[in-house]
């Protein structure tokens, strides 16, 4: 695969004018200055579009792409479970949790831990997503993305990793999350239009040139295997995607706690002008969800008669750029750059804010301008520190796809038990909110060293059950501490507008139709 000058000319159009738009979208009015709110949460003022392309943006990256298309090449359709779950989820998310951390003005993850339990949950999962974001998804990102460059560009992955983190660092920095969100419904565009081209294109050589519908048939004709939503037991893939524990088990848990209680994800919501244009940006978030496996699972599919003695899946997407003409593929090129920058600047961004709000400004009423740029100084370390600490954590990581599921697995039915009872359950308390999220990575620990045929998404499942179990029992038997619990639900609606019951409506009538046909 080679860019021509053409395909070159294109990328560097992109990435000059994504830079220019981000400064465009991030200039002050006459007189005024960055304030903490502004900066963090883009002076809570983003519409429901900013909020849903953001959304989306800030969480299709490299691991997506390459992983979900290299997942589509070796077990099928089914890797689409996580995208078309997702959708359902945001419906959860708009109508029952975002009301309440509105209502109770939340800018962060962990403020909102400590307004309902105490201190010392705050501080505890604050590190933990401090950790999970610059040493698990910054450094993810990175390598993943610098090794997609370096198939596609033949440059030099260190070249192109360093490349990355300078550049989404460079045009978030001014700007904060107002520069990420209203710059990312470019990044959305560039990234749906790039993958449906390229989907066109591979579908249009599957069929011999006789059209995108007939190469579908052709794949479902002659790769019958590879379109069934739901795997059984003899599926050599089965402990991947574990049958019907995709729509009634752990894959719920991860879904709930990534796109609810995730700060780089939900952060967004959080900066809406009022909950009705939150619950927008999630809807129009679900429906871009339900288009997702077109972008990023059909042309692992294609790959599977295109390409059928590739060495290793992840091969599959670039692959499939290889037979791109010039100019198309300098486009989906920058598709592809974009999803990667888009999420790094997110990542950093929410780095940023959690360090400065959660630890920095902790109890104490500091400048905003002040606030500003230590989160731009906690931006660049953080980057900094992610590209020197990728190659030693992934270099040797055969799947690095499973570094990250491995690691927030063991905690991610413990978060899911906090919020949930902060949310719904009064009795819940700080011994209790402890207790979750200690035995969630104790008991994750126990039960792979114990029972390591468990597929990965029913262990998810079985230690959220224990978790809940345990966070109960310990707020039962703990004394529950006066004056801890200052978020307030008596007075929360959770009614939504007639459009946004309909939206819902027609976002569980496409999945069960899915679900349905490719069973």
């Amino acid at each position: 695969m080679k860019l021509e000058t053409l395909d070159l000319a294109i990328l560097v159009a992109y990435l000059v004018g994504i830079f220019l738009l981000a400064q465009w979208v991030s200039r002050e009015k006459a007189g005024h200055r960055k304030s903490a709110d502004d900066y963090f949460l883009a002076g809570k003022s983003l519409p429901w579009w900013a909020i849903g392309a953001s959304l989306i943006a800030a969480n299709i990256s490299a691991e997506q792409i390459i992983g979900m298309s290299g997942s589509g090449y070796a077990l099928g359709l089914a890797i689409a479970s996580y995208e078309w779950m997702a959708a359902a989820t945001l419906i959860i998310v708009a109508k029952f949790f975002l009301p309440v951390f509105l209502r109770n003005g939340i800018h962060t993850m962990p403020q909102f831990l400590e307004k309902r339990y105490g201190g010392n949950i705050r501080t505890l999962m604050a590190v933990f997503w401090l950790g999970l974001y610059v040493f698990v998804n910054l450094t993810s990102v990175l390598w993943l993305g610098s090794l997609a460059i370096a198939h596609v560009s033949g440059i030099g992955q260190f070249e192109a990793l360093v490349g990355l983190a300078l550049f989404a660092l460079a045009y978030q920095l001014y700007g904060g999350l107002k520069a990420v969100a209203l710059t990312d419904i470019v990044q959305v565009v560039l990234l749906v239009l790039g993958g449906l081209l390229l989907v066109a294109i591979c579908l249009d050589q599957v069929s011999g040139g006789n059209g995108m519908w007939a190469g579908f048939q052709r794949l479902v004709d002659e790769s019958p295997d590879h379109f069934h939503m739901i795997l059984g037991p003899e599926s050599p893939f089965y402990k991947d995607l574990p049958g019907i524990s995709v729509l009634i088990g752990g894959m719920w848990v991860m879904n709930v706690s990534y796109w609810g209680f995730n700060q780089y994800i939900i952060q967004r919501a959080l900066a809406a002008k009022d909950i009705a244009e939150a619950q927008k940006g999630l809807m129009f978030a679900s429906y871009l969800k339900l288009l997702m496996p077109v972008v990023v699972v059909v042309p692992g599919l294609a790959a599977v008669l295109l390409a059928p003695d590739l060495s290793r899946p992840d091969e599959a997407y670039p692959s499939m750029m290889a037979l791109l003409p010039t100019g198309i593929l300098g486009l989906v090129f920058a598709a592809l750059i974009a999803a990667i920058v888009s999420s790094l600047a997110s990542m950093s961004n929410s780095v940023s804010t959690i360090f400065t709000l959660d630890f920095y400004n902790r109890n104490k009423d500091r400048d905003g301008r002040h606030l500003v740029r230590v989160g731009r100084i906690v931006s660049a370390v953080a980057m900094v520190v992610a590209v020197l600490a990728a190659k030693p954590l992934l270099g040797s990581f055969d799947q690095a796809f499973q570094y990250i599921q491995e690691y927030t697995g063991f905690f991610t039915p413990g978060i899911v038990v906090i919020f949930l009872l902060g949310v719904f359950w009064k009795g819940a308390n700080e011994a209790g909110a402890l207790a979750a999220a200690i035995g969630s990575f104790l008991l994750s620990i126990v039960l792979k060293l114990a029972w390591p045929s468990l597929p990965f998404i029913d262990r998810v499942g079985l230690v959220f059950l224990l978790a809940l179990a345990l966070a109960v029992v310990v707020s039962k038997l703990a004394p529950q501490a006066n004056g801890r619990d200052f978020i307030r639900t008596d007075d929360v609606s959770y009614r939504t507008t007639g459009g946004f019951n309909v939206a819902a409506i027609g976002v569980v009538a496409i999945l069960t139709a899915l679900y349905a046909v490719f069973w």
